[in-house]
């Protein structure tokens, strides 16, 4: 990610504390900081200002992954616990900033996170009270990781967390509905499809549904299918036969994004009432 030199600007009230609006951080501690994102400096007598040095070494690292690393860093809330005032007062100074770069501050757990503003992703979680903590926290990390990714111009890595978000619903699905004691996924991710589209009562073949719906249900199976065939191709687990763009990414992570918030609303659905697809 890049932005202006009016955003490189804001960012560094904000880092140095000069705003007023966050932490005061000393030369020394700003040295560390910037360390910690691959610098290489020692804090010595002559060193230029700290708001200069903030700016200087903003510019570094703009256009890198290092810039995203610093934005959480900064919002990190253990620098914030004796501070008078609150994050999100900073947050909304640099966003008024960010928003004409295409990016945005957004809450992240406890964290922050830059978001890309053009082709961001379809919002989804997975508070699925089915689900066990572990499986909880990897598929809410597949979510995050896409966006992430996406953020990063890591378009190879988005296209293989989608691949790994979809993996790990479908087995949840399987896990909570089928009756068989014990499970066998051999990578092949249409014949997990397949399993599922039983389960969930999803089968584009069914004879009691409409024709437009027995369309929508194919290419929900399309969906599968072509994500598993593009990920190896474009994905970053595999040799690329060709380098994915952003619209290509974008695409592929909001259609993953959509069938995992179907096959989860439609799984708690048949949880809830037992019944068909209707």
């Amino acid at each position: 990610m890049r932005i202006s030199e009016r955003s490189v600007s804001a960012l560094a009230k904000i880092v140095s504390g000069d705003s007023g609006i966050s932490p005061y951080r000393s030369g020394p501690v700003l040295v560390r900081l910037f360390n910690e994102l691959g610098a290489n400096d020692i804090y010595t007598q002559g060193f230029p200002s700290r708001l200069k040095y903030t700016e200087d070494k903003i510019r570094l690292v703009n256009g890198s992954v290092q810039l995203s690393a610093l934005f959480r860093m900064i919002f990190d809330p253990r620098d914030w616990l004796h501070f008078k005032k609150s994050r999100e007062e900073a947050v909304a100074y640099l966003n008024t900033y960010l928003k004409f770069d295409k990016f945005e501050i957004v809450k992240d757990g406890d964290f922050y996170s830059i978001c890309n503003l053009e082709g961001s992703a379809v919002t989804f979680e997975y508070p699925s009270p089915s689900i066990n903590k572990v499986n909880q926290l990897f598929i809410n990390q597949q979510i995050k990781k896409c966006d992430k990714k996406l953020a990063e111009n890591d378009f190879d890595g988005a296209i293989t967390n989608a691949r790994s978000l979809l993996e790990a619903i479908f087995l949840d699905v399987e896990k909570d509905l089928s009756t068989i004691s014990s499970f066998s996924y051999d990578g092949d991710l249409v014949k997990l499809y397949k399993r599922i589209q039983k389960l969930l009562n999803l089968e584009p073949t069914r004879n009691d549904i409409a024709e437009p719906l027995k369309q929508v249900l194919g290419g929900l199976a399309s969906i599968v299918s072509g994500l598993s065939a593009i990920r190896n191709k474009m994905g970053d687990a595999h040799a690329r036969s060709y380098q994915p763009a952003k619209r290509h990414a974008t695409l592929i992570v909001n259609a993953a994004k959509t069938l995992a918030a179907f096959i989860v609303e439609t799984k708690e659905y048949r949880i809830s009432k037992g019944a068909n697809l209707e």
